[in-house]
Formats: structure tokens, sequence, C-alpha cells
């Protein structure tokens, strides 16, 4: 093993403290870890190990990679980042790049080398990637080139920030790699070092950034891989959400690998990008939003489908139609989940033969989920409440005093209401915060106010979360109060809106704006954001 100077602890001290942690239960009998572990050695060296490296693993447009082949690249890397960039354990590392196979073999470099990984979306302007290296301290980054500008512009003034590019063979990271090594001792790390920061939605505000384990990364492979997906040595793994999301990671990354399989990665992955990819390669497993399914439930009587045996929704809840339209075009029950940042991946969602249209499924074995009252008693079943959930993973924010608000004695509440049936079924009711769920992301409506509020023209705003019923999901809708209500226009509309999404990324602007002349208020002041949603 590599010796280190010293460890950076930064991520572990800011855990929140004992009392506020999640309780942990590892009931499956493969969740006994041990003490120390790297959980790069089971996703990936050990298959090369056990003489499966000929085997396929990354696949792409540009050509496929196998899991000897992404060794050696990832191995390469992991000496760059230790020798050229003098990285010691705990060191977080900013990876911001589409999915391609070198964010993975980027990914699983840092945490061979035993830094702390932090995947952004492509989507993310500066101002949003700013808070987030702010946040977590980040010292360097590795870039795709052709998603510089953005992340140039959210290091200017932090001269400790190292900025390497890849994505060529004259780009930094590729020339230093040729001269390094293909070979690394992975750094022998704790079950319980932070492998990983993720943040979850607002980030000009005050964003939550969420950390997990080594021994988390193996344990949501154990439980919703091993258990719900149940992949095999020959499956094809595809899909549409960034690796910066942790559904993607899981999908792209940690399902495939931990079962000795492949992934195919794509940067464009729309409906009919993703009906392209199943009819070229051969894609078995599929993951995306049921937007997409939507879309291309009318498309998939004249497309050759027939390699998908297996289709995951999650991101936000999967109508039931959705699922029956779908059945119906390919005979592939839809898998239905509910996870989250926080908790790394899918804790409530079913295997194929007992899966239920327009249910979310019975926790995923390894997780306990029940239903609570608001002072955290469980509610009788069929009663409506607040999900709450225990098992492997859990809920850890770096320094965030929400901690408290998301883990109560033990539970984490995810904030979601459901009601349970009697043979364990959860079925989904609403959200219980302001978040608003649109094609599968989380947009937190506050983080959207604020960037239209930096508008001098811009008086009040309040965002909400509107049901939009052709596509069966939320589009993000603004009420504004102008500065001088005489503006008012369509091309003051879309002048807002333009002048949001040069702020944040553009899936969080509103869709909708409509200007009112007052916001509905409580007596102390609050706006009332339910009177707006009933509209």
């Amino acid at each position: 093993m590599r010796v280190t100077a010293h460890v950076d602890t930064f991520a572990e001290d800011r855990l929140p403290p004992r009392e506020m942690m999640p309780e942990q239960r590892f009931d499956l009998p493969e969740m006994r870890y041990p003490e120390r572990l790297n959980c790069v050695d089971a996703l990936l060296d050990s298959h090369v190990a056990a003489g499966r490296g000929d085997r396929r693993c990354v696949v792409s447009p540009a050509g496929t990679w196998t899991y000897t082949e992404l060794l050696s690249t990832v191995n390469r890397i992991a000496n760059v980042l230790v020798d050229d960039f003098g990285l010691v354990p705990g060191n977080r590392v900013l990876l911001r790049a589409p999915n391609t196979p070198m964010l993975a073999a980027c990914w699983f470099a840092v945490l061979k080398a035993g830094g702390v990984v932090l995947t952004t979306m492509p989507l993310y302007r500066s101002t949003e990637l700013r808070v987030m290296i702010d946040t977590a301290h980040v010292k360097l980054a590795l870039c795709d080139r052709r998603l510089q500008d953005e992340l140039v512009t959210a290091a200017e003034g932090i001269d400790d920030l190292t900025i390497a590019f890849f994505g060529g063979p004259d780009e930094e990271v590729e020339m230093l790699m040729r001269r390094a090594s293909d070979r690394f001792d992975n750094v022998e790390t704790a079950a319980e070092d932070v492998a990983l920061i993720a943040f979850t939605s607002g980030t000009t505000g005050k964003p939550k950034a969420a950390m997990h384990f080594h021994r988390d990364i193996l344990a949501t492979c154990d439980s919703y891989g091993a258990h719900v997906l149940q992949p095999d040595a020959n499956d094809l793994f595809c899909g549409s959400a960034p690796m910066a999301f942790t559904f993607g990671l899981g999908g792209h990354l940690l399902f495939p690998l931990y079962a000795g399989a492949a992934t195919l990665l794509i940067e464009k992955a729309g409906a009919t990008e993703l009906l392209d990819a199943i009819e070229t390669y051969g894609v078995t497993t599929l993951f995306t939003a049921p937007i997409a399914y939507r879309a291309m439930t009318a498309h998939a009587p004249q497309r050759n489908l027939s390699s998908l045996r297996r289709c995951v929704s999650a991101g936000e809840t999967l109508p039931k139609p959705v699922w029956e339209a779908w059945h119906a075009a390919t005979g592939i029950r839809i898998l239905d989940g509910i996870g989250s940042t926080e908790m790394l991946h899918i804790f409530v969602g079913s295997p194929a033969p007992e899966v239920r249209a327009g249910c979310t499924g019975r926790a995923v074995p390894g997780y306990v989920a029940e239903v609570h009252d608001d002072d955290g008693n469980r509610v009788p079943n069929g009663t409506v409440g607040r999900l709450a959930v225990k098992g492997p993973t859990g809920c850890k924010y770096l320094a965030d005093e929400r901690q408290s608000t998301y883990v109560r004695n033990g539970w984490n509440y995810p904030g979601d209401a459901y009601r349970m049936d009697d043979e364990g079924y959860l079925w989904y009711v609403a959200r219980t915060d302001d978040m608003i769920v649109s094609a599968g992301y989380n947009i937190s409506g506050p983080e959207v106010e604020q960037a239209l509020l930096a508008h001098d023209g811009v008086k009040e705003v309040a965002v909400v979360g509107k049901r939009d019923e052709v596509k069966e999901t939320q589009l993000v809708k603004a009420f504004v109060v102008l500065a001088d209500p005489a503006e008012a226009s369509p091309d003051k509309a879309d002048e807002l809106r333009a002048f949001c999404i040069a702020r944040i990324a553009p899936f969080k602007a509103p869709r909708e704006i409509e200007f009112v002349s007052e916001l509905p208020r409580t007596e102390t002041g609050k706006v009332q954001r339910y009177k707006l949603r009933d509209r």
C-alpha cells in the first residue's frame, strides 16, 4: 500500500454527531463487512483477479473496454492523482463530464486512491459549482474540456484549486497517464471512510451534501442490486440519469460492475436515443424516469426491444397508466422504486414477480419501512403518514443542521407521504415538502426563487410545482410580482426565463411564469404556496 504523508479528515470531521446519525442495520448475511475495505476492490479489481478481465465492461459509441482495460486506465489515473497532483486520502475531487468512459474511470480512480469523489451534472452553472466547491472544500477538479467554461468561472478567486482537463490525447490528464504505471495498490480505506459526497438539489442557497461510506456503496449492491434487480454477468445496463445523481450512479456503475456485467454510457439519452441504444447494443436493463417510458411507449411496437428484460423507474412516482401502457407494449413490468440521495439508492421497490401497478412496492430486503405520524409513532395500515426507513445506508449530511429534520430517533424521513397496506406494500400519496419533481429531477422552489429575485425587475416571486396532466409529471411555475406591473408581457416572461437559465441549470428554470399583483400571505408574512398550487 502507498504511504501518504497525512490523511485529510475533513469529511469525517464533519459527520453528524453520533446522536443524530441514522441507525444502520445489517440484517442480511452478505452485509457482514470487514472494518477495512475499499469498495473498488469488489466493483473492479476482484473481477480481474478472478480471471474475468477479458469480459466487456464499459461500452460506448467510441468502443468497448474490458475489465482489464478499465482497470489499467483507472490505475493510471490513480497514479496521476497521487504522484502528479499530490492527492492524499480524504481529499475531495470534483468530477465534471457527461456520462463517458473517462468519467467512470476517474470516479473509480479517486476512490482507489482514498479520495472522496464529488460528481457534478454537466448542466450546472458556475454559481452552483462554486457552492459545491466551497461546501466540500474541493482542492482538485477533473473536467472534460468541453465543459470547462462554467467550472473556470466558478473557480475564480480560489487560489488553491487545481483544475486538470481530460477528453483528448493532448489534454493534461491523458498526457500524464501515458507515463504513469498501470499498477496501483488500492488504499486500504476503512469501511466507514467517506467515499462520496452527493448534493441533493438546491445549490444557490444552502445545499445539502450527503456523504456515503465505502461500505454504503457495497450495501446498496447487496440489497437493491442483488434482491430486486438480480442481474447476471451477461447483462448490459443503460440509462438516462447523469452519474452525478445516485440513481444514475447505481444504474450506470455500481449494479452492473458488482455483478460482473457491462454498462453502456451514452452522452445524450432522450427517449429516441434510449430506443436506439436498446436496438443497436442489445441493452437488457434500463434505468430512466417515468416521462421517458411514456415517450417511448408509442414507438415501442415499431422497435426491436427483444433484448430488454428489466426496466427500472425512479426520480418521481410512476403513474399507473404509464406502467400499464409500457407493459402492454413490451410485456415488461417496470420496477418502480423510491430512493434518495441521502439513502444512496432505492430502498422501497419490489422484484418483477411482486410488482403491482401504481404501487411503489415493499421495503427492499435489508431495509425496514414504516409509516409514521408527526410524532414518530407508527400509524395503522391504510393510514397516510410520513415514510420512515432504516437499513444499511442512511442520511449523513456534511455539517448541516437539517440532519435533525431528515433523521429522528434513528429513522430516516425522506419527506414523502405514504400509506401501507396489510401486505406491506407502500402506496405513494405526495411529497411532504416543497420540492418539485419534474422529469425525474428534484428541484428546489426556493432556489429558483432566488435566481429570479436577482433580476432588478422582480419584486417578489413564489415558485411551485404545477401538475402537467399530459406528461403526468410536474413543471416549474413561477408567480412573479414585478417592480413595474406595466412590464408584464410574454416577452418579459421570456426575459426572466433566460435570466434564470443563465444562473442555474436549465431544467430548474420555470416553464410557466404568471404575473400577479401580490402573493397570498399569512398574517405573519409567509407565502401561502398551497393557494398558488390550487390555482
